[in-house]
């Protein structure tokens, strides 16, 4: 049972999740940029993750020094292209649209709310089902390594995911 945790970061707002490899969604929070370290400290209290992932565009930079110097944690930095567009279809998995709204093309569907979380999920997804490409031995579409940040930097894995436009 693997435990990841990731941050889709914003200049405004982030999202957190924390994804277990056999239970699945274990936590999900938006959370104010000036407050994303504090929840990520009490994120790390209570679910303990094995690895740490970032996304890399938009204000990641700022994100991986302040959770490193807070944290004393490695973070790692992922490919976080395009989760936006599949955090966005995450989101309508869990919560199917009702009446009409059902109606409405894929392509078309807003949330009604911010799923900046459901980025972060898709993240730990990525990053699981790249874990599970290498111990299979699979080759074709395993992603490259991705940028390690912190002390004790060594290989890690490049996810791909969808970004914010």
């Amino acid at each position: 049972m693997t435990v990841v945790a990731a941050v889709d970061p914003g200049r405004r707002k982030c999202g957190l999740a924390v994804v277990c490899s056999e239970e699945g969604i274990l936590f999900r929070q938006i959370v104010l940029r000036e407050d994303l370290v504090e929840a990520a400290r009490r994120m790390l209290q209570e679910y303990s993750p094995v690895e740490i992932l970032v996304g890399g565009s938009t204000g990641s930079r700022e994100v991986v020094a302040e959770l490193q110097a807070a944290l004393d944690r490695r973070v790692c930095v992922v490919d976080e292209s395009h989760t936006t567009e599949r955090a966005r279809m995450r989101y309508f998995q869990d919560h199917p649209p009702r009446g009409l709204w059902r109606l409405i093309p894929w392509g078309l569907r807003v949330p009604p709310v911010p799923w900046d979380d459901y980025a972060a999920v898709v993240m730990v997804e990525d990053y699981f089902n790249a874990v599970s490409r290498e111990g299979s031995g699979e080759t074709r579409g395993s992603p490259p390594d991705s940028k390690q940040e912190g002390p004790g930097s060594g290989p890690a894995r490049k996810m791909s995911g969808r970004s914010k436009g």
